[in-house]
């Protein structure tokens, strides 16, 4: 009896092109916290993330205009609901911004990613597999580590509370995006939730009682800069999730705090060594992520004729 065994490829490591979007889009993000954090010395928190997400939502609207008026209304229901935790996401980082370095709110809204996984689990009852189970014990552990810049110990300020806030929603919007995902035009969608994530972060001026800003280039140019960048951000996102779990889409994501280290250590942070191990780690989740175990097909046991014969008794 003759068995045919197919060679062994027991590990692949692929990033597809909706993965390798989601990478480029986790580099945009890491390099925005010190644009921000440099924001916030000449404007309130709501009402840059307001003014920034009127610009993305007007360039998105300008380019999808012809696809607008067949706004459905699921369409519109997903796009509020995204959009809200959009502005709690954004505003609240934004917030936290206020008071902590650019790396360290980097670091801790980076969180989100044991977040998704547990709010799927907890709300959905969907358990992640081995291997992103695996990754996010790997994220999580080394995001311990990059949450406190002094040492990897972490006390949290109002500021730093704020942002870990901001880390829960962030993980709301992928899972609301993925569940929308393939069911809504994603160009109606997203004019919808950045204008929802705008209205709503100017009304919340009022009840914070923010000063408005006095004029500002930097201000200007910031806002006008990240509400195109956000708007690219958006489709993009909700685009790759289409074909993108929220667990795999969550661990690419994980690292962003590592590209916002490299910024901030390009402007004058140095982040000690416990950091750095942290940001190893999460780099190793990603691909540990990635890895997929192929089990070995074996075709059904090929016999001689004489064997057939004898089995048989003909």
């Amino acid at each position: 009896m003759t068995t045919k065994t197919p060679a062994r490829t027991p590990f692949t490591f692929r990033l597809s092109k909706a993965e390798l979007v989601l990478v480029f889009i986790t580099m945009l993000w890491g390099g925005t916290f010190l644009l921000v954090h440099n924001v916030m010395t000449v404007s309130g928190p709501m009402f840059f993330v307001g003014l920034r997400f009127a610009a993305a939502a007007l360039f998105v609207g300008i380019f999808c205009a012809r696809s607008l008026p067949g706004l459905t209304l699921l369409e519109l229901k997903a796009g509020v609901v995204i959009g809200v935790s959009i502005m709690l996401g954004y505003g609240l980082q934004t917030v936290g911004l206020q008071t902590i370095s650019s790396s360290q709110s980097a670091f801790i809204t980076a969180l989100y990613v044991p977040f998704v996984p547990l709010l799927q689990w907890l709300v959905l009852g969907r358990r992640p597999g081995l291997m992103p189970s695996l990754g996010i014990g790997l994220a999580f552990t080394g995001l311990m580590l990059l949450a406190g810049p002094a040492g990897g110990s972490v006390q949290f300020s109002p500021g730093e509370i704020a942002t870990l806030v901001s880390a829960v929603a962030i993980a709301a919007e992928i899972i609301l995006i993925s569940n929308y995902a393939g069911k809504v035009d994603v160009r109606r969608v997203t004019v919808v939730q950045l204008a929802t994530a705008s209205a709503l972060a100017f009304m919340m001026v009022v009840p914070t009682q923010e000063r408005l800003p006095d004029f500002s280039w930097l201000l200007l140019c910031s806002a006008v800069g990240l509400g195109a960048m956000s708007a690219v951000i958006q489709v993009a996102m909700n685009w790759a999730q289409k074909s993108v779990s929220p667990t795999r889409a969550t661990l690419i994501y994980a690292g962003e705090p590592v590209w916002a280290g490299i910024v901030g250590r390009i402007a004058g942070d140095r982040l000690p060594g416990l950091a750095l191990l942290g940001g190893l780690l999460i780099v190793i989740a990603v691909v540990v992520s990635e890895l997929k175990l192929k089990r070995r097909e074996e075709k059904p046991l090929e016999c001689t004729a004489d064997e057939k014969e004898a089995e048989t008794g003909l």
